[in-house]
């Protein structure tokens, strides 16, 4: 089936920022008194707040982690927002998909605030058909709701018709919950391993691969 919408990752597919969110996290882990190696806290890069923290603190309430995962995000927009950069073809891609009619769809677990900002960074508020963000959604990745709420602002367009593009094994166990096909990118540093047992369709090093690649791709198949 002809792929009608793509639900693109955002941090560590789009925009080179994994690494900075490891350091937030290790910043706001710090302020309550947690360590953990760096390893440990890259691999939840890619859940929300809401799923991350539980995950390394499982004894924190729920008022602690919704505090703790405030922190990080100011945390990340003092320090680190506005130095995260596109990775290289990250704006061509999104704009050969728009111009093949495909729609282009931004769906993180991102804040509405730093999607916003990403939108501008790589220019691409006339490419995209929809967003969706952590604020739109009760639980963010692994869980479905961030790419099952970006599916239902496609009208007409099943999931058969849709693929994921995404960096973390959470990325491509969300899709697979939506019964959506995911292709992995490397760049957000996780292991090929990791990206195939989660379920990815294919992988690439980073979307300036995907994009050389595009018509043979699933993208473009």
């Amino acid at each position: 089936m002809q792929i009608k919408a793509i639900l693109f990752d955002i941090d560590g597919t789009l925009v080179d920022s994994n690494d900075m969110h490891v350091l937030a996290w290790e910043e706001a882990f710090g302020e309550v008194g947690a360590t953990f190696d760096r390893q440990v806290v890259h691999d939840q890069i890619g859940k929300g707040a809401d799923m991350l923290v539980p995950a390394l603190l499982p004894a924190m309430d729920e008022a602690e982690q919704t505090a703790l995962g405030e922190r990080h995000g100011e945390i990340f927009k003092a320090k680190y927002l506005d130095a995260a950069k596109p990775f290289a073809g990250a704006h061509d891609l999104l704009a050969h998909a728009h111009g093949l009619s495909q729609q282009v769809v931004l769906a993180s677990s991102a804040s509405a605030a730093e999607l916003e900002h990403y939108v501008g960074l790589l220019n691409a508020a006339d490419l995209v058909s929809a967003t969706t963000s952590s604020d739109d959604v009760e639980k963010t990745k692994p869980a479905p709701d961030i790419f099952a709420t970006a599916l239902a602002k496609l009208p007409g367009i099943g999931a058969g018709a849709v693929i994921v593009v995404g960096d973390t094994p959470y990325d491509i166990e969300a899709a697979g919950k939506c019964g959506i096909a995911a292709v992995g990118v490397r760049s957000g540093g996780f292991d090929d391993a990791v990206l195939e047992q989660a379920g990815a369709v294919a992988l690439y090093d980073d979307v300036a691969a995907l994009l050389a690649d595009y018509a043979a791709s699933p993208l473009g198949r």
